[in-house]
């Protein structure tokens, strides 16, 4: 299956179900070893964590991933854990109480190096 929900459907009631994203890589972070993605699509953000005891070779995978390529996730929605003694809760996005353990992932397209970054409000006149 190509996509079970879009990735603002996610919810708490969600949890321990195994569902399929497609979209663009927003942003990556690389904590230890572990991988965060949140993938965007039209309807909005979903965190995702590679981690390499879930699957090693997706895990790798990940780190190979950069802004906005096009992806597709499946794994296993489990609710954000506590992590020495802080929540990581978002609640600047609706998916922000749970995320994606991703145990499979698959590149379908991979995106250019970007002229310049996304995440920046203001860019280089010349670049205009």
């Amino acid at each position: 299956m190509y996509r079970t929900h879009h990735c603002n459907e996610l919810r708490p009631s969600h949890a321990g179900e195994t569902v399929t994203l497609v979209g663009w890589v927003n942003t990556k972070r690389d904590h230890h070893g572990v991988i965060f993605i949140d993938v965007r699509d039209r309807e909005g953000v979903t965190q995702c964590v590679f981690r390499p005891e879930e699957n090693s070779a997706a895990a790798e995978l990940s780190h190979h991933l950069r802004q906005e390529d096009v992806i597709q996730v499946t794994g296993r929605v489990d609710l954000r854990p506590e992590f020495e003694g802080q929540t990581t809760v978002n609640t600047s996005i609706a998916t922000g109480e749970i995320e994606l353990v991703a145990s499979e992932l698959k590149i379908l397209n991979k995106a250019d190096v970007l002229p310049f970054q996304l995440d920046k409000e203001l860019s280089n006149e010349d670049l205009r």
